[in-house]
């Protein structure tokens, strides 16, 4: 490992490549995002973040400038088969690197091709593909050309990686050591494709995880494309990772390897407000949060009312939303507070509430119909929080205690209703709940500590295990309570969090900011600083085995 952080390393290039470079849909987002500035100041601009070019004039990526002068002498000689288009720039997060944005389209006729090449070489399976593995692979290929572009145009240095994250951009990396087996290359899974089917079809993962069989499981769940993918690119790789040692026992079960580092998550305190500014920062957002329920839902609902959000991803039973919902049904009995609950999860949205956009404009707390939900949705009658929201009875009454809103979009600024981007309001709450069951990480409760936000996990989160490992889950100590989840214990974790809700809800404002404290020092130990050591051992590892190879 390297003790002096200004050190500069010895590599020569860095590629990291993921469907979420410039392109802000999950986790990975976040992952890369926040790691960027400090691969920058070990590595300066030997590193290239390539993605994909999903973008248009019409709809402009918001995270990319575009920068003719960047890798110049490259884009002056470039030659690139498949029809394969580049925009170079920087992406517009702190650290500014380098971003290659790839447009893929016309690596969609020679698909079959690769794939019966991929078929023969490493045994991935793309007979029964379906959904967005086409798109994933287009991509993936279309990122190891241009990698192997300047790769060659830098005269093949030695010393040079490719990072590839999620079974999205496997192919690229078969691509890539089939094509130029010189370049090192490092696979991160973030979540086994087949682990998180498992789960997400309601099947138990935890208890009968010895007695599973990965390939087998992808056959009966219809994932065999994505699951061979996976597992190829996890085998082939000069160093498999993964982000938790939850999901590192996943791995060496359902892609029948062990991964060689798991390199945990961090974060950037960059991206949360300077302490002249917190303050107002909170004040602002607690206004906006409160402002848009009461125009919704015609409650008085005063400036001290006590806000708790859930958000990620929009996986009903994986993500914990089910037992977050009846946890708010189970404080309604505990206390006479005033509890606003926020559903901050992106669904099949449609537009903001024109009824709702009107009744803030006129600064009317009447309330509107249908009180628990911002947005209209394509699918209204099928989404299964907006009806467990309605089964369990909230928006009926205007006396409940516990307000229940569900806002089904991606936060980014310009959804109609808050126009604030999710960091924005995050730091106006008062606290999170993430009762995930299938959560290899877990970003989340991460960035709440971060925000000086107490935060309520589970034992089944990559973010939960490591505080059981390093700290203590309790508010007092950590900002963090982890709660111990099994396969059959629903009910026990929904009356956990209300109890826990109750102690922040109780607690004096002595109590509170000492709270926050201590979530922001949590915060401080998840710093990409003192994570980034397990990404430098896997990239010792990745060139050690590339080198033996050649």
């Amino acid at each position: 490992m390297k003790e002096g952080k200004e050190e500069e390393s010895n590599l020569n290039l860095l590629f990291e490549t993921s469907w979420e470079v410039c392109n802000k849909i999950g986790g990975i987002y976040t992952v890369l995002s926040t790691k960027a500035k400090t691969l920058q100041k070990l590595y300066k601009d030997k590193v290239v973040f390539v993605g994909p070019d999903v973008w248009s004039d019409d709809n402009p990526s918001p995270f990319f400038i575009e920068n003719r002068s960047v890798l110049k002498d490259w884009r002056k000689s470039l030659q690139l088969p498949f029809d394969i288009k580049v925009r170079v720039g920087r992406w517009d997060i702190p650290g500014k690197p380098i971003a290659v944005l790839v447009d893929f389209k016309g690596v969609y006729q020679y698909l079959n091709e690769v794939y019966g090449e991929m078929w023969s070489r490493y045994g991935v399976d793309s007979l029964h593909a379906y959904g967005d593995y086409d798109e994933g692979c287009a991509f993936a290929i279309a990122s190891a050309i241009v990698m192997q572009s300047i790769y060659r145009h830098h005269g093949s240095p030695v010393d040079v990686i490719a990072h590839f994250n999620e079974w999205t951009t496997g192919m690229g990396l078969l691509y890539l050591k089939w094509q130029e087996p010189a370049i090192a290359t490092v696979f991160t899974t973030h979540a086994t494709s087949i682990g998180r089917s498992i789960c997400g079809n309601g099947k138990p993962l935890y208890n009968y995880l010895k007695g599973y069989n990965g390939d087998q499981m992808a056959r009966e769940l219809n994932m065999e494309s994505k699951h061979s993918l996976e597992k190829a690119a996890a085998h082939a790789a000069d160093c498999f990772t993964t982000v938790s040692d939850i999901t590192a026992v996943e791995c060496e079960q359902l892609l029948d390897l062990k991964p060689a580092v798991v390199t945990p998550n961090g974060f950037e305190k960059n991206f949360v407000p300077a302490r002249t500014q917190f303050a107002k920062a909170r004040k602002d957002a607690r206004e906006k949060l409160l402002s848009v329920a009461r125009a919704l839902t015609g409650k008085q609902l005063d400036d001290d009312t006590f806000i708790v959000v859930t958000s990620g991803r929009c996986e009903y039973r994986n993500k914990g939303i089910d037992v977050f919902l009846d946890s708010m049904n189970a404080l309604r009995g505990r206390t006479q507070s005033r509890v606003l609950a926020l559903v901050m999860v992106p669904a099949w949205v449609d537009k903001a509430r024109g009824d709702l956009q009107d009744a803030m404009a006129r600064g009317c707390q009447s309330g509107i119909c249908d009180p628990v939900i911002t947005h209209t949705l394509h699918n209204y009658n099928e989404d299964p929080i907006i009806n467990r929201i309605h089964q369990l009875g909230f928006g009926v009454d205007v006396n409940d205690s516990v307000t229940v809103v569900y806002v089904p979009c991606y936060l980014n600024g310009d959804d109609g209703i808050f126009n604030s981007p999710y960091y924005g309001l995050l730091i106006g709450v008062d606290a999170t709940v993430f009762p995930s069951y299938y959560e290899p990480w877990g970003y989340t409760p991460l960035e709440s500590v971060a925000f000086g936000v107490p935060t309520v996990t589970t034992s089944l989160s990559g973010f939960g295990q490591w505080i059981l490992s390093s700290s203590e889950p309790d508010f007092d100590i950590s900002g963090v309570n982890v709660i111990p989840r099994t396969d059959s214990n629903y009910h026990e974790v929904a009356d956990a969090i209300a109890q826990s809700l109750m102690k922040l809800i109780c607690a004096p404002a002595v109590e509170r900011a000492k709270i926050a404290k201590a979530a922001m020092d949590t915060a401080s130990e998840a710093a990409w600083s003192h994570f980034i050591k397990w990404y430098e051992n896997a990239f010792d590892i990745a060139l050690h085995n590339a080198e033996k190879r050649q």
